[in-house]
């Protein structure tokens, strides 16, 4: 590292101004990292694509759970139904069989089939979705589904084999093996020594006495899964976050094309403010008298016989003022100074608004004036 220290001495007898000399911007490297958490809106053009954090262990162990629970409530049920239709079958056997009793048994054991297991099927499917709808939420995207040529091509998949995230995948594969195989172990190893008892139990017995362990023995598997899967979840919701992280030009390229340029953007903000003021400067013509500060405010009135308070039609300050009683002199308005009225119409009085009531009297002794010289005039004429 001796090569890049810089000492006292030399610092001091370098020149002001030379280039030659490398100079290391920090801020390049820095813009180049992905250190920004995602946007919304990366994050919801992610989960359009199917990039989202979801965890299939936990899908799988809320899936089991309600399955096996459902299939441990309507056990009697199916229990019952299946070995009555046995016992219905076996009755039958000694009777010649024909195509129509051929077809008769295989409808009763699809109409069985689909007694017994609809419950558990309903159950998983509504699980599953509302799982999933709980992990990622209501997203429909085929993005995934959409062949893709770099798909087939060998290099690419070895890369994806031996990646690091096939790496994390299959370490979480062999931890969730040997849990699971502890735990079954643990358990079995308590209650194989009683299997052999079961020989002198009837076949009902057995079964309700079996049935007993298996339940027992998948609900422990079945909260280790899910004690996984909340684990796998996390990991997957935080991995998906640093999948998606930002570099700081991309979050500055992002809010251009949400935003749009500020340049252009103020392009458009000042066309639109010199349009509203061509317009503003039209109605200056139609008022009847230009209140004003002298020279920092002006504000053009308007009001004819019908109208339920005067409007103003136009207001500025400074250049726009000066402006608006230029054309005031052009058209022959009247222009009154009144510095306190016109401060208080230029602050409180929107452009097109009426005049508030607490202006009222100021603005009716203004119009009044307006309207005598009008008369004046016309008397001279």
């Amino acid at each position: 590292m001796e090569c890049m220290q810089i000492f006292p001495w030399q610092y001091n007898h370098w020149p002001l101004e030379d280039t030659s000399r490398p100079v290391f911007d920090l801020q390049r490297f820095a813009d180049g990292e992905k250190t920004e958490e995602p946007t919304a809106k990366k994050r919801a053009d992610a989960a359009k694509k199917g990039q989202v954090g979801r965890s299939t262990e936990l899908t799988t162990a809320f899936v089991l759970l309600v399955g096996f629970f459902v299939l441990k409530l309507f056990w009697e049920y199916i229990y019952g139904n299946i070995a009555g239709y046995t016992i219905y079958i076996y009755g039958h056997l000694s009777q010649s069989m024909d195509t129509e009793s051929i077809s008769e048994l295989f409808l009763g054991i699809m109409l069985l089939l689909a007694k017994t297991s609809l419950p558990i099927m309903l159950a998983i499917m509504l699980m599953g979705l509302a799982i999933n709808f709980y992990q990622v939420g209501l997203i429909f995207s085929t993005e995934k589904l959409e062949p893709k040529l770099s798909n087939l091509n060998p290099i690419n998949g070895f890369g994806r084999l031996f990646s690091k995230r096939s790496l994390v995948e299959l370490v979480k594969s062999l931890f969730k093996i040997a849990i699971i195989g502890a735990f079954l172990y643990n358990y079995l190893k308590d209650e194989i020594p009683f299997l052999p008892q079961f020989i002198y139990y009837d076949l009902a017995t057995s079964l309700q006495e079996i049935s007993k362990i298996v339940f027992m023995m998948v609900f422990q598997i079945i909260a280790v899964i899910m004690v996984l899967g909340v684990l796998d979840y996390a990991y997957q919701k935080w991995q998906t976050t640093q999948d998606l992280k930002m570099t700081k030009q991309e979050v500055k390229d992002e809010f251009k094309q949400s935003e749009g340029d500020p340049q252009i953007k103020g392009k458009i903000r000042s066309k639109q403010r010199e349009m509203a003021m061509a317009r503003m400067m039209q109605e200056v013509p139609k008022a009847d008298v230009i209140v004003t500060n002298p020279t920092h405010f002006a504000v053009a009135l308007q009001y004819h016989k019908g109208m339920p308070a005067p409007v103003v039609v136009a207001k500025g300050q400074d250049l726009v003022a000066q402006r608006i009683k230029e054309i005031g002199r052009e058209h022959r308005i009247a222009i009154v100074e009144n510095k306190p009225l016109a401060r208080a119409l230029y602050a409180t009085v929107d452009l097109g608004a009426e005049v508030p009531q607490e202006l009222y009297q100021a603005v009716a002794e203004v119009l009044a004036y307006v309207y005598r010289l009008k008369h004046r005039r016309l008397s001279y004429a």
